[in-house]
């Protein structure tokens, strides 16, 4: 019998997730200046969690877009 691809990773909480802990959560917040010791450690406000995902296929297409702009601004001028 196999395991599950999902079950096999060491490092699960390495990987992007939606859901912070209490402790991730001030811990953004107090880069961003919007905790204080004093304010306590219920009722925080919402933190989002992003992660931008930057690949090889945005920058193809960003390649992509500077040959076909470079390209037909050239056939315009002649």
């Amino acid at each position: 019998m196999s395991l599950d691809r999902s079950l096999k990773s060491a490092n699960s909480l390495e990987r992007h997730r939606n859901v912070l802990s209490r402790a991730e959560r001030i811990e953004k917040l107090k880069a961003q200046d919007r905790w204080s010791a004093e304010q306590g450690v219920f009722g925080l406000p919402k933190v989002a969690n992003r992660k931008a995902a930057v690949g090889a296929k945005t920058k193809a297409k960003a390649a992509a877009k500077e040959t076909e702009s470079t390209g037909t601004s050239e056939a315009a001028a002649t």
